[in-house]
């Protein structure tokens, strides 16, 4: 068995911000330190049930560090480790998660009407598949 990763980005594999974002982690992920995952997928059904994850998954969920982070915390985290200006939306944590997580559920909630939704996930390119974890 492979060894788990250090980061995994769960997404909504049919939406396309979630799409959009998670191409934009590609390109300024330099270090290559998150892999990804669909919430459609079954690797993300077994992982987040082997790992006793219970909340409904709303648009992305991150594993990092052996626990899990969603909503506003997510998405902050993952801005941490990219290349610059991402790191400076950690000044967001400043507010506290009720102000936070608010604002991303709404945005999470209204996704498919303001962004779309595709038929189906996305393929990733070759020069990128080995970091997507949807096949194992």
């Amino acid at each position: 068995m492979t060894a788990e990763p250090e980061a995994i980005i769960f997404f909504d594999g049919v939406c396309n911000l979630c799409n959009a974002s998670v191409q934009r982690v590609l390109k300024n992920d330099t270090s290559r330190y998150f892999s990804m995952a669909s919430l459609q997928s079954p690797f993300a059904s077994r992982f987040l049930e082997e790992h006793g994850f219970n909340e409904q998954p709303d648009s992305i969920i991150l594993f990092m560090h052996g626990r899990f982070y969603v909503y506003s915390d997510a998405v902050l985290m993952i801005a941490g480790k990219l290349r610059m200006p991402y790191p400076l939306l950690r000044a967001f944590t400043v507010f506290p998660r009720w102000m936070r997580d608010p604002v991303y559920r709404y945005i999470a909630r209204h996704r498919y009407r303001w962004f779309g939704k595709r038929a189906s996930c996305m393929i990733p390119d070759p020069s990128v598949k080995d970091r997507f974890l949807d096949d194992r």
